[in-house]
């Protein structure tokens, strides 16, 4: 048995209005003059036509309820010619499309009237958004690296299209100065048909809004909006990194048509440090070490970043130039607030240079006592090189 209440999305207690309202929103999803060459959006534009066809109307929709498609068979309900299983052509379903937008199945009733009650015409113009939001913005914020560490905030200069206070966007002078385009009859639409295709574009004179006015307001000249300028306070989360985005709602250009406001996006860009780097929320240090600490081992006092505190490290006996060294959560905070990065210590041995007579001396001394358990990567990189002899 066909359900019409699943066709339409609704449940069997749902009222007159909700019926009407579920047909309106899928009924123009599956028009034909929408969905070009679409079969099977042709099917479904006359299945939920046919459903509301029976659901619409108080007499068939009890007949319905009480006996099912197999009692409007029996009854002739179905009197647009349909049989049960659905419409029989696509204009039964177009007349049924038509009386549910308020319009008569006379008049013509042909392809150019069914066009005009989809596109033209105040009804459809109510189910429709004609409002359009602003414009959306960009801004460049450049921030040091302590500031993006720890959040801030900062003001900006804005020069953006605000709405005119004068006549409050509407572009008139006075609301009697605005009126119904006279081309499109106020449709915002030019429809053109050729035999079973119709094609339709914005009117030329009102753009798609109309409406047309007669006297412009002298402060924004008909335009609604007016160029402003102001100041803005952004507020910086911690832990935002270069190249990040952010987004202000509603402060971009003013909206048409009673739209919404743009937003505005903030492109931050962070300095480097002289001391820091960053990969993610982890702190990245570079530490150089003498010969002889990386070599005996020591103790080195290392800034702990945004803070007096000092970290106190243990450089182990034979550290290795590149070692990695991890301080736990002494990095950044993350910039959705829920961790910590680490700190990252990579050991740079530094090679000394301008020795004097003496040092020279001594690592010579030094090198007559080397053994291959001193340099265990050497060793095994000439082990590896002997097979090319």
């Amino acid at each position: 048995m066909t359900d019409y209440y699943q066709i339409l999305g609704i449940s069997k207690g749902a009222k007159s209005e909700e019926i009407k309202k579920a047909y309106r929103k899928l009924a123009m999803k599956y028009h034909p003059d929408k969905n070009p060459g679409d079969g099977e959006a042709e099917k479904n534009f006359k299945k939920v036509s046919e459903a509301y066809e029976v659901l619409g109307d108080q007499q068939k929709k009890q007949v319905y309820d009480q006996y099912g498609s197999a009692g409007l068979d029996s009854a002739g309900a179905h009197s647009r010619g349909g049989a049960a299983g659905g419409f029989s052509s696509m204009e039964e379903a177009l007349r049924t499309f038509m009386g549910a937008f308020g319009r008569g199945s006379n008049g013509g009733g042909g392809r150019e009237s069914v066009f005009d009650s989809f596109f033209g015409g105040q009804e459809f113009r109510g189910e429709t958004d004609l409002a359009r939001q602003g414009t959306s913005k960009k801004a460049q914020l450049t921030l040091s690296f302590e500031e993006a560490a720890q959040g801030i905030e900062k003001e900006i200069a804005l020069t953006k299209y605000a709405e005119c206070k004068n006549c409050k966007g509407s572009g008139a002078q006075s609301p009697r100065d605005i009126q119904n385009c006279s081309t499109c009859r106020g449709s915002g639409y030019m429809h053109q048909t050729r035999g079973f295709f119709s094609m339709s574009s914005s009117c030329p004179r009102c753009h798609g809004s109309g409406r047309v006015i007669s006297t412009p307001c002298g402060e924004c000249r008909g335009i609604g909006k007016v160029k402003r300028k102001e100041r803005l306070k952004v507020p910086i989360p911690a832990g935002v990194d270069d190249g990040m985005r952010l987004k202000m709602t509603g402060h971009g250009d003013a909206g048409e048509g009673g739209g919404p406001p743009g937003d505005l996006y903030i492109y931050l860009r962070v300095m480097p440090h002289d001391l820091f780097a960053r990969d993610g929320d982890d702190l990245l240090l570079h530490l150089p070490l003498t010969f002889t600490e990386a070599t005996l081992g020591c103790e080195k006092k290392i800034p702990r970043f945004l803070s007096k505190n000092q970290i106190l490290l243990t450089i182990p006996e034979g550290t290795q130039s590149g070692k990695v060294l991890r301080v736990r959560k002494a990095g950044l905070p993350n910039v959705h607030g829920n961790h910590e990065g680490d700190l990252l210590i990579t050991v740079q041995v530094e090679t000394p240079v301008r020795l004097s007579v003496e040092q020279k001396r001594l690592l010579k001394s030094f090198q007559e006592t080397e053994g291959p358990d001193n340099s265990p990567k050497r060793k095994s990189f000439l082990d590896k090189f002997k097979v090319f002899f």
